[in-house]
C-alpha cells in the first residue's frame, strides 16, 4: 500500500545537512514519502540506484529507529495488548507488527490507526506480517472468504487460486508480508496439515507457486520453518524440538530458494548428531551454524530471515534469546516473550558492541531495501 511517512525531521535529498544532525537524536521536520519506483523483483539483485536509496535512508535513522527494525511484536490473542502496542509505536520501537488473530475490519482499523501514528512521529512504514496460511487463513483473519485448506488441494491450479484471493484479501487489510508457505512435510500433525505435503512431491512446485503468485501482487512470502519441522515428533510452541541426524527437510528449500522466495522462518529446532550443523541443545533460531552457515552461505539465501514465534515454549528458556537470534544472523525477531527488555537488550548491544553493530546494520538494511522494494519508501 501506499504510505506518507513523516521521517526524523530531514528532507531526503539533503544528505549534507543529515551528515551535519547528531545521529542519536530525532529531528523536527520531515519529507514525505510516497510510492517507490522499485517493486520486490529488485530486491534480490544488486542495483546501484537502489543502494543509494537504501544509503539515504539508513543515514537518516537514530539508533533507536535503527533497532527498531529488528523487533515485530504481535497484536491480537496470543500478542500484546492494544495499548502495548500503541504505547511502542509511539516510542518508536518497533519495525513492524504481526496481526495473528482478528477480524478483517479490526486488522484494517489497526493499520490505518499505526499508520496514523507513524505519520506523526516518524517512524519508517511498517511490515504489517500474518499468518495467512490457506489452512490457516479463515481462522486467523475473520469476515474473509472461505478458502480450501492446503491439504484439501488436488491441483496446482486450486494453489493458484487460494493465493490470488487471500492476496487480495492481505492488499485490502494493508498486510505486505505473508508467513506462508509451509514447507515441511506432512508426517508432524502440528504443522504437517499446514502445507502442501499430503503428497511430497507436490511439496516443491505448489509452494513454488503459491510463493510466486504471493510476491506478483506486491507481497512478501514466506517459507517455514527452515530447517525442518516435518519429521519431528512434538509442538515447538510447547517446547523444544530435536532433529537427531541428518537435516532431510533442508532439500525442500534450494529450489524456492531459486524460486526467489523472499523471506524464510527459522523453527525452534534443536540439531543433534550432526557433526556439521550440531546446535548443542540451541534452538536454530539462536544457532549460527543454521542461520548463517547453512541457510545464508551454503544455500545462498539473501531474502529476509524472520524467527518463529520468540514467545513459544521452544525457545524461552534460552537467556538473551532474541538478541541471540539477531547474533545468529536473523533480521527480525518476531513476537519478542518480554518485548521491553529484548529491546533494550539489543540496543545496548549495538551502541556498545562494534561487531554486533555490524551485523545488526546488515539486517536493517536489508529491511530498509525491503520496505523500498514493496513501495513503503521513495
Amino acid at each position: 500500500m501506499k504510505f506518507q511517512l513523516l521521517l526524523l525531521g530531514l528532507v531526503i535529498t539533503c544528505s549534507a545537512c543529515a551528515q551535519e544532525r547528531n545521529p542519536s537524536l530525532p529531528t523536527e521536520k520531515a519529507p514525505v514519502y510516497k510510492s517507490s519506483s522499485f517493486n520486490l523483483s529488485d530486491f534480490l539483485p544488486y542495483n546501484p540506484n537502489l543502494e543509494k536509496k537504501i544509503d539515504s535512508v539508513f543515514a537518516l535513522l537514530d539508533d533507536t529507529a535503527k533497532v527498531a527494525q529488528l523487533l515485530m511484536p504481535a497484536i491480537g490473542p496470543y500478542g500484546e495488548e492494544e495499548a502495548t502496542i500503541r504505547r511502542l509505536v509511539e516510542q518508536r520501537k518497533i519495525g513492524g507488527i504481526l496481526l495473528l488473530n482478528g477480524t478483517k475490519e479490526q486488522f484494517t482499523a489497526w493499520v490505518q490507526e499505526f499508520d496514523s501514528i507513524n505519520g506523526v512521529k516518524g517512524n519508517l512504514p511498517y511490515l504489517y506480517s500474518a499468518d495467512a496460511e490457506p489452512t490457516l487463513f479463515n481462522r486467523k483473519i475473520k469476515n474473509t472468504p472461505t478458502v480450501q485448506k492446503a491439504a484439501e488441494m488436488t491441483s496446482i491450479d486450486e494453489v493458484i487460486e487460494a493465493t490470488r484471493l487471500i492476496s487480495d484479501e492481505l492488499n485490502a487489510i494493508g498486510i505486505n508480508y505473508n508467513f506462508s508457505p509451509v514447507v515441511d512435510v506432512s508426517a508432524n500433525k502440528t504443522v504437517g496439515y499446514r502445507g502442501f505435503g499430503k503428497e511430497e512431491k507436490n511439496i516443491v512446485p505448489w509452494s513454488a507457486a503459491f510463493i510466486r503468485e504471493t510476491q506478483n501482487q506486491n507481497i512478501i512470502a514466506t517459507a517455514k520453518h527452515f530447517p525442518g519441522h516435518g519429521l519431528v515428533s512434538g509442538d515447538t510452541h510447547k517446547s523444544l524440538q530435536m532433529i537427531d541426524g541428518e537435516l532431510k527437510e533442508v532439500k525442500n528449500y534450494p529450489p524456492l530458494i531459486e524460486a526467489e522466495v523472499l523471506s524464510i522462518m527459522i523453527g525452534h529446532l534443536a540439531v543433534s548428531n550432526n557433526k556439521k550443523f550440531d546446535t548443542k541443545g540451541a534452538p536454530a533460531t539462536v544457532s549460527k551454524k543454521i542461520v548463517t552457515d547453512l541457510l545464508k552461505k551454503e544455500m545462498g539465501f539473501q531474502g529476509l530471515i524472520v524467527t518463529d514465534a520468540m514467545n513459544m515454549g521452544g525457545v524461552t528458556q534460552v537467556e538473551n534469546a532474541e538478541l541471540r537470534s539477531i547474533e545468529a544472523g536473523c533480521d527480525i525477531a518476531l513476537m519478542p516473550y518480554k518485548f521491553d527488555q529484548a529491546f533494550e537488550d539489543i540496543f545496548n548491544a549495538y551502541q556498545n558492541k562494534k561487531d554486533f553493530e555490524k551485523r545488526a546494520d546488515e539486517s536493517i538494511r536489508k529491511i530498509i531495501r525491503m520496505k523500498i522494494c514493496l513501495g513503503l519508501i521513495d
